[in-house]
């Protein structure tokens, strides 16, 4: 992805950060000048995530569909997002292939796809993008998430 392309898919969440922070700084008088900025507009309703939902990019959707079809027991098989202790930030997460949910489990579904993530690390993951990528060096799942949360 360009960096301009990504330039373009991030801007609105940095505009609605600096506004949610003007809110927030401004003193009465002039917080009717904040009031009047207008809305970020997204081109795409994909670019602004909900945040109570993990989101499943088309990379993600086509590279489960090819490992349900490559393998004999991959029909069905649910791809699981969980949280473990450990890493230099305190948290690592995993993404394993499964067959089954557990009463506890949240199921995100896209085009037949079904990612599971467990309540307790639900928490941590509200919406992020889950996405597959191939590069030079490794090829994987991996979690983004918005970067609005940075600027909060």
């Amino acid at each position: 992805m360009s960096s301009r392309s990504l330039m373009r898919r991030i801007s609105p969440f940095f505009a609605a950060g600096i506004r949610q922070n003007q809110r927030l700084l401004s003193s009465s008088s002039s917080s009717s000048a904040a009031a009047d900025m207008p809305e970020p507009q997204s081109s795409s309703p994909s670019l602004s995530p909900s945040l109570d939902v993990v989101h499943i990019t088309d990379n993600c959707v086509q590279k489960m569909k090819e490992l349900q079809a490559d393998e004999a027991s991959g029909k069905g098989k649910l791809l699981r997002l969980s949280i473990e202790a450990g890493g230099c930030s305190g948290f690592q997460y995993t993404f394993s292939l499964d067959d089954k949910t557990n009463a506890d489990d949240r199921i995100f579904e896209r085009d037949g796809v079904k990612l599971v993530v467990d309540e307790i690390s639900f928490d941590f993951v509200k919406g992020a993008t889950v996405d597959y990528v191939e590069e030079l060096i490794r090829s994987a799942f991996q979690l983004g998430f918005p970067l609005m949360w940075i600027l909060i």
